[in-house]
């Protein structure tokens, strides 16, 4: 096997000839182009939080019943905390220039790691679906605005979608399969475009809204709500734990981009940028435009595309509802097409390329028919528990092992290693102390999810699952630390001085 010294500086010389086929193939061996800006992760996150469920969630926060101080700090904790999870979980990948499922490896083991890596696959099914449909809704808006002739194909529906609704769905399968099929360079240009294109619909609506009501009619508090001092601070705390909750996926996800980052330093530059300072931003945005509906058309209105849609312009509404739909695209290709691409080529890289594992994800999502699922708040409800439930541990494990056991090294060598010589083979190719810390962090995470009493702790499984993975695993391992520590790192990639 090669030896990679300082493997941030040398990964494009790496031999991955060597590795094991069982274990690698073109799309995860380490990246030959780590030529990422603070920019392109700028972008990443602006994909992320300008979607059509970012508005609805930044929005909702000023319905709580607290002041605007209030929801904006909450906001800035909640995402503050995103900053730091997110700097924490690019580092090992971006040191191996591996994604995500292949850093888990340490963790799990070579094979273990297909734990992990389908369980994260699975859920993105879900979701990559539910965000396919909210851009087709938005096209066939567009259609239907400008082809009112189009109505009677609304009429008829087959599992739940309407014969429209299914061309809309199709289109969008497609367009979205398109960007994906030419790989992360043509991803990495698109939510170049996507994100900062969705700011200047978002300020032109703002724009337009403040010119209609005046800025007197704009209220920060979107509530009428008189809460008591510990109701506005249990309801601030859960602010700040859905903020978390809400990016969870993309923050477990990170990796799958940060390894492509130039150095650590440039990604911390595009996580400040495109987190806190974006995200408040955003809100801020956010709130003018749903608090001028409520002066504008008499009802708070939290939903982007109707809001566009009443805009007079017919010109603007399909401007604005195009836009919406680039950014769903975007999103929807950064948080549930290129992770479970990596995930499912994990599992058989032979096999299974990262477009194979993309186009997986995609039929899948459509097996699963998402508007069902999304028509039903209780199922998205439970969805959005569940999420967190099994997110949590995940990332509590990787986080404890890299950085507590392993001592923030990695031997990049042994990650594609599938013999019993490989640091990372353990048990057979699978790690049972990590495998024995995630079940019962999962199960506890959803008992709380499924108790109709524990309704409110829901909210913070995601944390819940994090301290509990973390906590289990450092007590299972905590005899592996003085192996880490006592073992010989020539050859390993260590985090650098800083």
């Amino acid at each position: 096997m090669p030896n990679n010294h300082q493997v941030t500086d040398s990964i494009g010389s790496i031999d991955h000839s060597q590795y094991s086929p069982k274990l690698c193939n073109e799309d995860l061996a380490p990246t030959r182009q780590q030529d990422w800006s603070w920019y392109n992760i700028f972008s990443f996150w602006m994909s992320d939080v300008h979607s059509m469920g970012g508005y609805v969630v930044a929005a909702s926060f000023f319905t709580l019943g607290l002041a605007s101080w209030q929801v904006l700090l909450c906001l800035l904790l909640g995402i503050c905390i995103v900053q730091i999870c997110a700097n924490l979980v690019a580092k090992p990948s971006q040191m191996a220039g591996v994604p995500y499922a292949v850093i888990c490896r340490q963790a799990f083991g070579v094979f273990g790691a297909n734990i992990p890596a389908v369980i994260r696959g699975l859920i993105a099914f879900a979701w990559y679906g539910i965000q396919t449909y909210l851009a087709a809704n938005a096209l066939m808006l567009v259609l239907l605005k400008f082809a009112p002739s189009l109505q009677p194909l609304t009429q008829s529906h087959w599992l739940g979608l309407s014969t429209l609704g299914w061309i809309c769905f199709g289109v969008m399968w497609v367009l979205q399969a398109m960007v994906f099929w030419h790989g992360m360079s043509a991803i990495k240009k698109f939510i170049d475009f996507a994100g900062p294109a969705v700011y200047v619909v978002m300020l032109a609506l703002a724009g337009w809204i403040l010119y209609q009501t005046g800025l007197s009619n704009i209220s920060f508090t979107l509530s009428s709500k008189s809460l008591t001092t510990g109701q506005q601070a249990w309801e601030m705390l859960t602010a700040v734990a859905l903020v978390v909750s809400y990016f969870s996926g993309p923050l477990l996800n990170f990796g799958d981009f940060s390894r492509y980052g130039k150095s650590m330093d440039e990604i911390r530059r595009g996580n400040r940028w495109g987190l806190p300072f974006n995200f408040l931003l955003f809100s801020i945005v956010t709130v003018v435009i749903v608090s001028g509906t409520q002066s504008l058309f008499g009802q708070m209105i939290t939903d982007p595309i109707e809001t566009v849609s009443r805009v007079g312009s017919s010109v603007a509404v399909a401007l604005g509802l195009l836009t919406m739909i680039i950014a769903t695209i975007g999103i929807n290709i950064v948080a549930n097409f290129v992770s479970p691409a990596f995930d499912f080529s994990n599992c058989s890289p032979q096999k299974i390329s990262f477009r194979t594992g993309g186009m997986i994800a995609a039929v899948g999502s459509v097996l699963l028919t998402p508007w069902n699922l999304f028509q039903s708040p209780e199922l998205i409800h439970y969805t959005l528990d569940v999420l967190g439930a099994f997110i949590g541990p995940l990332f509590g494990i990787l986080i404890a092992d890299f950085y507590v056991i392993k001592r923030g090294k990695v031997s990049v060598d042994d990650l594609f290693n599938a013999t019993p010589s490989g640091r990372y083979w353990y048990n057979n190719g699978f790690n049972p102390k990590a495998i024995m810390a995630l079940v019962p962090a999962v199960l506890i995470g959803l008992a709380i999810s499924f108790t109709p009493g524990l309704h409110q702790v829901a909210n913070f499984s995601w944390f819940i699952g994090v301290f509990l993975g973390a906590g289990c695993y450092r007590y299972l391992a905590r005899r592996d630390i003085v192996a880490s520590t006592a073992m010989n790192y020539a050859g390993l990639a260590s985090a650098p001085k800083e």
